[in-house]
């Protein structure tokens, strides 16, 4: 459960009305949740979200007009405060728009058919800024993606900005550890795995740790399993 006194506010992208209506009503159920509305297209989507700005966008990848690919780079590309993260969704747990996306700063993937406190858990990290590894298939659709792609020999210098405690938060973030965790791994208070976060994103000029992952398999520091 988030602990901000505002509901965290959510708005649904997706060409199938059962789609919408059906995640709409879950959502809605939760005392934490605020739905503020929903779209067939991408272009609709994005004219609502830059009018409403909702603290989730639950974006469906495939849509008639724009698809939610395109949808997603618009609105976050939008600088103006609050910004809202985006969630994408999708039928098929290898979609090839997956890295990109992940790359343009989306806070991870959700498979359809996920259960649906699986669903309700992803709109709450999302909202938290915790992104992108909190479903469990997120870490497999990165790691699949990511063997695709060619390797790299040894470790990327750019992260030799990073203290070896930063390297070590960042590979646990990579490896889909929440704050909590990393803080039970490391012995330290979460405060501090916090700190930590924030510096990584700094000194790799980040948005979000949606970002910071993608970094750190593309860096070499992390290599799917």
């Amino acid at each position: 459960m988030t602990e901000s006194r505002n509901p965290i506010t959510v708005f649904i992208a997706d060409d199938q009305a059962m789609v919408r209506q059906g995640f709409g009503a879950l959502l809605a159920a939760q005392t934490d949740i605020s739905v503020l509305g929903d779209a067939p297209d991408g272009r609709v989507a994005v004219a609502e979200v830059a009018r409403l700005r909702p603290d989730v966008v639950l974006m469906d990848v495939r849509m008639p007009e724009m698809n939610g690919l395109d949808a997603a780079r618009l609105i976050l590309s939008d600088t103006r405060e609050p910004r809202s993260r985006v969630l994408m969704l999708t039928t098929f747990d290898l979609d090839d728009y997956v890295y990109e996306a992940l790359g343009m700063g989306a806070s991870g993937f959700l498979l359809k058919d996920a259960p649906a406190e699986e669903l309700v858990r992803a709109v709450r990290v999302v909202a938290q800024g915790e992104a992108l590894l909190a479903p469990t298939v997120t870490r497999r659709l990165i790691a699949d993606v990511t063997r695709r792609r060619q390797p790299r020999r040894g470790r990327d210098h750019a992260l030799d900005v990073l203290t070896p405690r930063e390297v070590e938060v960042l590979e646990l973030i990579a490896h889909g550890l929440s704050n909590t965790e990393i803080a039970e791994r490391l012995f330290v208070a979460e405060q501090t795995v916090k700190t930590h976060v924030g510096k990584v994103l700094g000194k790799l000029h980040l948005r979000d740790r949606a970002q910071a992952v993608v970094i750190a398999y593309e860096s070499g520091l992390v290599t799917p399993r």
